[in-house]
């Protein structure tokens, strides 16, 4: 979409669920602060108009059906019941304004996505017979015929359109013998009798129970629904399909409308070892609405709409998989035959037990070591899909054409955890000059930080003491808390108005954090607040001592200015250079930023405080209390 709308129109769309995604472009690899960068909204409204065909003709098997074309198409439709083989559309006594000539186009079959097989017959001269033969055509639904004119506006085209349907009956596994599909007796698949020879009564040619032959071999199919997006097809109470070559054999796969659509269908078939030779070769094709029943003829797995997916059993290769992702709600077919291409009488006595897996999983192998598989739920449709991880790519996260090596994977994950150790800088720092509070809390940063980018790592190098959403909310809890003590400790407070700002500083950004833990001012604006504290103090020092504070141009220039530019650095590297190929460096480049500019920014120590007085608060007999009044001194 280009513009602010856009239209597609879709003539005889197939009947069923249709969906529209919406995308945007690929972002940036930028990381981006919230609440820097303006967000943009994007509103995407769909609206479906649907007009419907008013009058359509039904058209019977064997029956003309006499239409008159003048302008406008003419519609027909014709219903293909269950187990039909083969259907025959032609036009008999085709005339334009009484002459001869035959200047139509015929349109069978639906739009469907992402491949369009709509079947078209132009019929223009009446010498030949015009006919279309369609074989498998979809089982069990109505079938769309659109009938045009090529002949000028007002010239009219009248025609007879004749459907001969060719149908099949199955033979159908029974707890006592294979009974023919239709017939009064039961028919319960609970014993797992094989099917007749070839040889047999009926089998592969027509019979006097019914008007067509048997042209497959129907296996009952138990579905397990396992789990959301999961479900487990298998033949009742059988481990293996007996495959001859007589006739195919037939697994139907009932995949439901709107629930089963969302994850991917995997066919898994194992020969057996002995049964196959080298002369002989299972032949298989997976498709939707209709079985493939025309393996003497053809192996391209081709129905009258629908191009299927082949796989083949040989002495070589006696294990096929088939992956189907995202399938369409449907009936699927399995249909495997025994081929023998270099000897067919081989294959006249010949049989072979196929061992089928039958799946519908969300995720293909749970996206290996690689990936997640999650489930996304939009307006009640489910449906799976793989979050890859160490530039790791592909339907199943095992395409590794862009992936990091393990090498890789440690030297960042050493990188992000042992750059944090510049924090022992400002740690040794703070102890140095009885700054026992802002020790503590780097100490707290520099343990999460190192634990945090630890777990956060995808791949192998991943290590995680705490569920990572907690190490998540310490680690960026420790950042804005350090840098909130570190303004107020350049501020020189009162220390009990420190320690109070201290507190209610660390639970305001407690609270900011949970609402919402990645917004960029719910950690300035406690970081600005405590600036405009210490500029204050530093305002009100100037003007009460009538000189610059602070009064040492070595404390200006050898620590001041140094950690200033440091923080301005690290602010500069988070807010506008890190991006997802150098995050590894630039955040790593953070952390010993951070930590030191905190120990260049620190206030020297109290001139009557001794360095690492802290000792002398840890006797082991008499502690020498001393209060902020320096005349007052108490031991207890």
């Amino acid at each position: 979409m280009l513009q602010s709308n856009a239209s597609v129109n879709i003539s005889h769309p197939a009947p069923g669920d249709w969906f529209v995604a919406a995308h945007l472009p690929p972002s940036s690899q930028k990381i981006e602060v919230k609440g820097f960068v303006p967000t943009c909204a994007y509103i995407f409204q769909p609206d479906m108009l649907v007009l419907r065909a008013v009058e359509v003709f039904i058209l019977e098997p064997d029956v003309p059906l006499p239409q008159t074309l003048l302008s406008h198409p003419s519609y027909l439709k014709i219903f293909i019941p269950e187990n039909t083989r083969e259907l025959r559309l032609e036009l008999q006594g085709c005339a334009t304004n009484g002459s001869l000539g035959c200047p139509v186009r015929l349109t069978v079959g639906s739009a469907t996505l992402p491949r369009n097989f709509q079947k078209v017959l132009t019929c223009v001269s009446p010498s030949w017979a015009c006919h279309l033969l369609l074989p498998s055509p979809p089982w069990d639904r109505w079938l769309q015929v659109t009938a045009r004119s090529l002949a000028g506006p007002h010239v009219s085209v009248a025609f007879r359109a004749v459907a001969a349907l060719t149908a099949c009956r199955p033979w159908t596994l029974n707890s006592q013998h294979l009974l023919p599909s239709g017939t009064n007796q039961s028919c319960n698949a609970s014993a797992g009798l094989l099917p007749p020879s070839p040889g047999s009564r009926g089998l592969g040619r027509s019979s006097g129970l019914g008007s067509g032959p048997f042209c497959l071999m129907s296996y009952p199919v138990l579905r397990e629904d396992m789990d959301v997006v999961s479900v487990r097809f298998r033949p009742v109470d059988r481990v293996s399909m007996l495959v001859q070559s007589a006739v195919p054999s037939v697994l139907r796969l009932h995949l439901n409308t709107g629930m089963d659509s969302g994850g991917s269908l995997t066919v898994s078939l194992q020969a057996n070892q002995t049964a196959v030779t080298n002369n002989t070769l299972v032949v298989v094709c997976v498709n939707a609405a209709s079985p493939f029943l025309s393996f003497n003829t053809s192996l391209n797995c081709t129905t009258a709409f629908f191009q299927g997916y082949p796989l083949s059993l040989s002495a070589s290769s006696r294990q096929a998989d088939l992956v189907i992702p995202y399938p369409e709600t449907d009936n699927w077919y399995l249909s495997l035959q025994l081929v023998c291409p270099e000897s067919p009488e081989e294959c006249e006595q010949t049989s072979v037990l196929v061992e089928t897996a039958l799946y519908l999983v969300p995720c293909l192998n749970d996206c290996g070591p690689y990936g997640q598989c999650l489930l996304l739920r939009r307006h009640s449709y489910l449906y799976a899909g793989c979050s890859c991880k160490a530039g790791w790519r592909g339907w199943s996260c095992t395409d590794n054409s862009t992936a990091q090596t393990v090498a890789q994977q440690r030297v960042a994950t050493l990188l992000l955890t042992l750059s944090n150790l510049m924090f022992l800088a400002p740690i040794a720092i703070s102890v140095h000059r009885l700054l026992l509070v802002e020790a503590s809390v780097y100490a707290y940063t520099m343990f999460f930080s190192t634990f945090y980018h630890a777990c956060d790592q995808p791949g192998e190098a991943v290590l995680c003491i705490l569920s990572y959403d907690t190490l998540q909310y310490c680690d960026f809890l420790g950042s804005g808390v350090s840098i909130w003590v570190t303004i107020l400790c350049m501020a020189r407070l009162k220390a009990a108005l420190k320690h109070v700002l201290f507190l209610l500083g660390t639970l305001v950004f407690a609270m900011s954090l949970q609402l919402d833990r990645r917004g960029a001012w719910n950690m300035m604006g406690p970081c600005l607040f405590a600036f405009v504290v210490m500029v204050t103090m530093w305002v009100y020092r100037c003007g009460h001592r009538r000189q610059c504070y602070p009064t040492s141009w070595q404390r200006w220039g050898f620590f001041l200015l140094p950690g200033i530019s440091m923080a301005a650095v690290a602010v500069a590297i988070y807010t506008s250079m890190m991006t997802s190929d150098n995050y590894y460096y630039t955040h790593s480049i953070w952390h010993m930023l951070l930590a030191g500019s905190a120990a260049f920014l620190l206030p020297p120590r109290e001139e009557h405080t001794e360095p690492w007085a802290c000792s002398q608060k840890l006797t082991c007999r008499y502690q020498i209390c001393k209060s902020h009044r320096e005349e007052l001194y108490a031991v207890t």
